[in-house]
């Protein structure tokens, strides 16, 4: 279906009156050359930059800051009610029942992931069910309490379907979980959630989204407890939805966490303590030991209610724009390596269509490399002498980018052997760009013209690498970050 120019110019209207709201926009950096330049921030898979709603809301509730479930003062009660509000609004947001699911905050995604391997209730024999693309953090922790086997990717990294159920039917009964990203934060594709919860449930497994990546990009339904396609726990973080104040999020199912004691024990988690016993309170107050970040929790709620008023549907269309448009323009350099699969863009429709995006779905990540060029040299380039910020590495998926570059077992071995050894100049890795509702095509034209530059080694530094950091630096020059920042 082609969406209306009326109603399309209605989304670009608002976003670009939200992107006015992105905290340090207009902020200059300093080049090589002397001069200062808009910063560009393709880095938005690791973090986002804060809105300035978000930061107003939280100014606002900083006068009425105060202890929350302890004391009777009126900021006390206030600040309560604000923070009980704000776990009702995450739990609207992605429509979990609050009824049967406690929403938990945490201080991002990776502590929420240890929360709740260190809370589920695994067997001796448990298995967890995971994936060769997943995050660190949604692979660690599942090693430290059951034993994990990997589902398998294509040649361009897309989670392998037919391996899952493979898996799934062959250790039926002993997987107690699945635990599958939402999207990669590597190639950006959208894993297909509901069709695999409803695989998982139909093999016996539970299943837990990792939706970090996921959840400032995409609309997420946690879907009614009794539906096949229901996510049993999800998990993601502010820091990533333009709210960077310290707040992750786990919601799963109450009944996990009324077990058994909460991994972290002290003031908050209980309601009477003797010298011989403990009683443990409600939930979620068992699991947020301590005292809360309650601030963190008012910026949460409130870039909900941006990204809600935005429109998701607004978000996605904007950003699939991009990664298209950037795709395309990638292409166009010399020597350039592009990394998972393409095809979407090859088989796609003008961009004004909806279906156009239909054959293949993925966000606005992209992990390239420049044959010829080390990845931490390409990346400080755009630093240094373009102003744009991006990734380089292998992105906290080691595993996973090694797959997709190819990496022989005899090369890893060499790399580990050269880690020991404190040289990290030959680790292998790419350059990731990664968009948020904010960034444009005009910014991405910027990206392209410096790479061609370097691709066409047109550059003006001279860069030196440091084996002990893997990074490359100019000869004779540094920033001097004072000037911008210090206490």
């Amino acid at each position: 279906m082609v969406i209306s120019k009326s109603t399309e110019t209605n989304k670009e209207s608002k976003l670009e009156y939200f992107r006015k709201q992105v905290v340090g926009l207009d902020k200059k950096v300093p080049l090589l050359d002397g001069s200062s330049k808009r910063f560009i921030n393709f880095d938005n898979a690791a973090s986002t930059p804060c809105l300035k709603p978000v930061l107003d809301k939280v100014d606002e509730f900083l006068d009425w800051y105060s202890s929350i479930h302890r004391g009777s003062g009126f900021k006390s009660l206030l600040s309560s009610k604000i923070y009980d509000q704000a776990h009702q609004m995450v739990a609207d947001f992605v429509k979990a029942d609050p009824k049967t699911n406690a929403v938990i905050f945490t201080k991002n995604s990776s502590e929420a992931l240890n929360k709740l391997a260190n809370r589920f209730p695994f067997r001796d024999d448990s298995i967890v069910l995971s994936s060769l693309m997943e995050h660190h953090s949604n692979d660690l922790p599942w090693r430290k309490r059951a034993k994990v086997i990997y589902v398998e990717v294509d040649k361009y990294g897309v989670l392998d379907l037919n391996d899952l159920e493979k898996k799934l039917k062959k250790y039926q009964g002993k997987i107690e979980l699945l635990a599958l990203t939402g999207a990669s934060n590597v190639t950006g594709y959208v894993n297909p959630l509901h069709q695999i919860a409803s695989l998982a449930h139909q093999y016996d497994a539970k299943i837990v989204v990792d939706a970090a990546q996921l959840v400032a990009h995409r609309p997420l339904d946690m879907k009614p407890d009794d539906d096949p396609e229901h996510i049993d726990y999800l998990i993601f973080s502010a820091h990533k939805m333009y709210a960077p104040f310290g707040t992750g999020v786990l919601i799963g199912p109450k009944s996990t966490f009324q077990q058994g004691d909460p991994e972290h024990v002290g003031g908050g988690t209980v309601e009477i303590v003797t010298l011989d016993e403990v009683f443990w309170t409600g939930l979620p107050d068992k699991e947020e030991v301590g005292s809360p970040n309650v601030v963190g929790a008012v910026a949460l709620a409130e870039a909900i209610k941006i990204l809600k008023e935005m429109g998701m549907d607004t978000i996605t269309s904007h950003e699939k724009r991009l990664t298209q448009y950037a795709i395309k323009k990638l292409r166009l350099i010399k020597d350039i390596i592009i990394y998972g699969n393409q095809d979407y863009v090859e088989n796609s429709r003008e961009a004004g269509d909806e279906n156009a995006y239909a054959s293949f779905d993925r966000l606005g990540v992209i992990p390239f490399n420049l044959n010829g060029f080390h990845h931490a040299l390409t990346s400080t380039i755009l630093s240094y002498e373009a102003g744009i910020g991006v990734r380089h590495g292998c992105f906290c998926a080691h595993p996973y980018v090694t797959r997709l570059l190819g990496v022989t077992e005899g090369e890893s071995k060499k790399f580990r052997d050269e880690l020991k050894r404190r040289n990290k100049a030959h680790l292998p890795g790419a350059v990731r760009i990664s968009f948020g509702f904010y960034n444009t095509e005009e910014e991405i034209d910027q990206l392209i013209e410096a790479l061609d530059k370097i691709s066409k080694r047109e550059y003006k530094g001279k860069y030196k690498l440091d084996e002990k950091l893997g990074e490359y630096l100019p000869e004779n020059f540094s920033f001097d970050y004072s000037r911008y920042f210090d206490f």
